[in-house]
């Protein structure tokens, strides 16, 4: 049955993290018996329970009258103007609930719909309209792209330029490497960044948003890690902060990694209200929204004390995690010039000792040797080889179990 899918369903990899898992799985008994049980610094997600706060909403939902009848695609009144609300309060930015907002079942499903209206598909790579998109990034990216008959262009992340690059430089590599300028649809950014942990201060948005502007592009902004910081002086900002960014931008949000609600899937894009018009159009045609009991909950969390209180626990949290995992690794031979301690997000990431070829050669001895699960750079983009993502969600017993192990196992920068 194969043959009846289309060509590009049938060119894409299962999903990076769905490989390791499996992976993991058939080595776990193996590890077992070595007292090497896997440790997961792999998955991108927060461990803990939401805020009891959230959960309590819901159950209170439950038991209101309509509240399991079809909802709409972009979202009932009471959850876009509690979403006007937290830009309002978090960012300083006015969208209008009727016509700027539009909810998502999580902001994955928003991106993979995005992606999919503004490419028309093409077959050979010189035919194919393109997106821009962050590398390293969200693996996500490219393979949407892909199942989309479009074509993902690299945006190169890297110390040289402060993870920063100048995008008229990008789109003239583009030129140099033969594609059409004019083929190009949209600009990707994700601030705070996944893998890389990088920030983005508002002078460099204002930068992207121009160049937008300039090329008639539209912006994408990935913002799901923008709660997610450790310095109040650094705090993350949204893209429509820069004035006139409404003119070229979307920004997608999620509830997954501030309120570790990953699970219940729910997200929401604002922004320009054209291009907000033409998503929530097709959505229309795809789903029936969500649960009213979901959005409810999520509609009191957004702009409660309770959850404004769990987000900064949670982020001292990871910002203890962080210190942990830093040490160790120091203690195993890397230094703070080969690597960025981020203000933000979950993740570490570090170059791979020289000893091995390729990021996923050292990923593949770690998991083997010691039942350490962490994600080879290769997974986020070209610019991505010789570097490892360690993501610090675990346990803090667990952390440093991971770097005992890595000591005793022979897992040091430096061989």
């Amino acid at each position: 049955m194969k043959e009846l899918f289309n060509r590009y369903v049938q060119e894409i990899e299962t999903y990076i993290m769905f490989q390791i898992k499996q992976k993991t799985l058939e080595l776990t008994p193996e590890l077992i018996k070595k007292n090497r049980a896997p440790i997961g610094l792999d998955i991108g997600a927060p461990t803990d329970n939401p805020p009891k706060f959230v959960v309590d909403k819901l159950k209170e939902a439950l038991d209101i009258d309509g509240i399991h009848k079809y909802s709409t695609p972009k979202g009932e009144a009471f959850f876009l103007e509690a979403i006007a609300q937290r830009m309002k309060n978090r960012f300083g930015v006015d969208v209008d609930p009727k016509t700027e907002i539009c909810s998502l079942i999580g902001s994955k499903e928003g991106l993979a719909n995005i992606v999919r209206e503004l490419i028309n598909p093409a077959v050979e790579d010189k035919d194919k309209e393109i997106i821009l998109v962050p590398d390293p990034g969200y693996a996500s990216y490219s393979q949407m792209l892909l199942v989309s008959g479009g074509l993902a262009y690299p945006i190169p992340l890297t110390m040289e330029n402060n993870f920063m690059p100048d995008m008229e430089d990008v789109l003239a590599s583009l030129r140099k490497d033969g594609y059409d300028e004019k083929k190009v649809k949209a600009v990707i950014i994700n601030y705070p960044n996944n893998p890389l942990g990088a920030t983005a201060p508002k002078e460099y948005y204002k930068k992207v948003v121009d160049f937008c502007k300039k090329h008639n592009y539209l912006l994408i902004s990935d913002a799901a890690y923008c709660d997610m910081y450790f310095d109040e002086s650094k705090k993350p900002i949204s893209a429509l902060e820069v004035e006139g960014a409404k003119d070229v931008t979307l920004e997608f949000h999620s509830f997954s990694k501030p309120y570790a609600m990953t699970g219940w899937r729910l997200g929401w894009v604002c922004g320009n209200k054209e291009a907000l018009g033409m998503f929530a159009k097709q959505k229309s045609t795809i789903d029936t929204g969500l649960f009213k009991a979901l959005q409810y909950a999520a509609a009191a969390v957004l702009n409660s004390d309770e959850g404004e209180a769990y987000i900064e626990q949670a982020n001292k949290g990871f910002k203890e995690k962080q210190q942990i995992l830093v040490e160790g690794f120091k203690k195993l031979g890397w230094s703070e010039k080969d690597f960025m301690v981020p203000d933000a997000t979950f993740y570490l990431w570090l170059p791979i000792p020289n000893q091995y070829k390729t990021s996923k050669e050292f990923t593949d001895a770690l998991l083997a040797t010691s039942g350490i699960v962490a994600v080879p750079g290769s997974a986020f983009g070209k610019f991505g080889e010789g570097y490892v993502r360690i993501s610090i969600v675990a346990p803090k017993d667990k952390l440093y179990e991971v770097i005992e192990r890595m000591e005793k196992d022979g897992f040091t920068y430096t061989a």
